[in-house]
């Protein structure tokens, strides 16, 4: 199943990272994969101390995407791809767990990361996947509706099964 949090609001990440405390209380894994967020945020410290989470690499700090020099952006796109690649192979490995891709949508809509890269991480997932982020590209909602990857054809999800909350 694939759940997006999405909106102009505040609480999408809140949102997705209740969803890993509920999962890694009842022991299952959990992989988060933030973007367009440094390692400085609260989610991460308190994440950090629970056994069954796994955070991916994230920068102490990160400037905003309008803010990067093209050096930098250049950078940050590799960055992603090597992070869009780790939350992939987590995403093949716990079938019983959750990969969550914060700001993932942020991330494709400023051009850092593609977004046929999103579309192939869903694919290939054996797990929950939570996608938050504002304006979401219509692929992504179409990949939930269709089910999305591994974890969504095992749950038969559908059009009614895709968890779209906007805030």
């Amino acid at each position: 199943m694939i759940h997006l949090y999405c909106g102009d609001g505040k609480g999408k990440t809140t949102a997705a990272m209740g969803l890993a405390l509920r999962m890694a209380g009842r022991g299952k894994p959990v992989v988060i994969a933030q973007f367009l967020k440094g390692a400085d945020s609260g989610e991460r410290y308190a994440l950090s101390l629970l056994p069954k989470v796994t955070l991916l690499p994230a920068p102490e700090q990160i400037k905003f995407s309008f803010q990067l020099t093209p050096e930098e952006r250049a950078a940050e796109q590799k960055r992603y791809l090597r992070l869009i690649a780790q939350a992939r192979t987590a995403a093949r490995e716990i079938p019983d767990g959750l990969l969550v891709l914060d700001e993932v949508c942020a991330a494709v809509n400023t051009g850092l990361l593609p977004l046929e890269e999103v579309l192939s991480c869903l694919e290939a997932a054996a797990c929950e996947v939570v996608l938050t982020g504002r304006d979401p590209a219509p692929e992504l909602l179409a990949a939930g509706a269709d089910g999305g990857g591994a974890a969504g054809r095992r749950a038969g999800a559908s059009a009614a099964g895709l968890s779209n909350h906007r805030r």
